[in-house]
């Protein structure tokens, strides 16, 4: 998919750094993104959670929102519980499209980083939090 890398440099990569520097400590966060145009909107769960100093652990699931055209004309326009994952929604993580913005964040934040499965169909890597390459640097 051509957006992956886009979508992973417009939307998923200043999340992950507004996570970070908003809550520097603790518990997980989260937060779902959008990314897209008139016919198509990508979504992407985003959790964050530091796991030791200088190292987070970065989650992603990522899932397409149809809005085309036909949809509207049809008078059936998505369902607003498509635009989240369960239990708010009813969304289902792409795998192929998560595989491919992890690997373009992978790319931007931690090159090398393999992803892994975090469950409940999210992807994770982990990031430095510090020093250089660190997601700050991208803000």
């Amino acid at each position: 998919m051509v957006y992956a890398e886009p979508m992973a440099r417009a939307v998923v990569a200043p999340a992950v750094v507004e996570l970070l520097q908003r809550f520097p400590r603790g518990r997980e966060f989260t937060t779902t993104v959008s990314f897209g145009g008139d016919d198509f909107t990508l979504r992407a769960h985003v959790r964050v959670r530091r796991t030791a100093p200088g190292l987070a652990k970065v989650s992603l699931a990522c899932w397409v929102v149809n809005t085309d055209t036909a949809r509207y004309v049809g008078g059936n326009p998505p369902r607003e519980d498509e635009n989240s994952l369960p239990p708010e929604g009813t969304a289902v993580p792409d795998a192929s499209l998560t595989a491919r913005v992890v690997g373009a964040l992978a790319t931007r934040l931690n090159p090398g980083a393999v992803s892994r499965p975090d469950g409940d169909g999210h992807l994770a890597i982990d990031v430095p939090t510090s020093g250089q390459g660190a997601p700050e640097a991208l803000a």
